[in-house]
């Protein structure tokens, strides 16, 4: 019997392991252990890996990171200034751990421009998270 299809937002577990070697390729040129985290178009884990020596802190804020370009589609350094005071996401960053406003996440789209997954990277600083993330996502696209 087939196995059926059970969503349509598929990223398989092949891209979700290239992306990690690209990431962790690009985190060890950095040299800052990072965690990163590959998310499918749902939001649920594919595949995280914490490199040695990276914060522990890294493996919560890289899904949180992944969650948010999900779910907001779009890059998390693209979202910051919208949890500020008078923006229209104030007060979500702090009200929903699940979430993080910080370069770092950034989302996987298909060939039509559909949010398939998205990658988050945590360890470094912002703009280094964007970056292993960014890395991460060049061995998918």
């Amino acid at each position: 019997m087939p196995t059926p299809t059970i969503s349509p937002v598929v990223l398989a577990r092949a891209s979700a392991h290239a992306a990690l070697d690209a990431g962790f390729a690009k985190a060890d040129e950095l040299g800052v252990p990072f965690t990163i985290a590959i998310l499918d178009g749902g939001g649920n884990l594919v595949a995280q890996v914490r490199g040695d020596g990276a914060a522990l802190a890294s493996i919560g804020t890289s899904v949180a990171k992944a969650l948010t370009a999900v779910h907001f589609a779009q890059p998390t350094q693209d979202l910051q200034g919208a949890v500020n005071p008078g923006q229209a996401l104030f007060g979500l960053g702090t009200r929903d751990a699940a979430y993080a406003f910080v370069a770092g996440g950034i989302p996987i789209t298909d060939a039509a421009g559909t949010v398939i997954g998205a990658i988050g990277a945590g360890g470094g600083s912002p703009e280094q998270d964007h970056e292993v993330a960014a890395a991460a996502l060049a061995a998918i696209a």
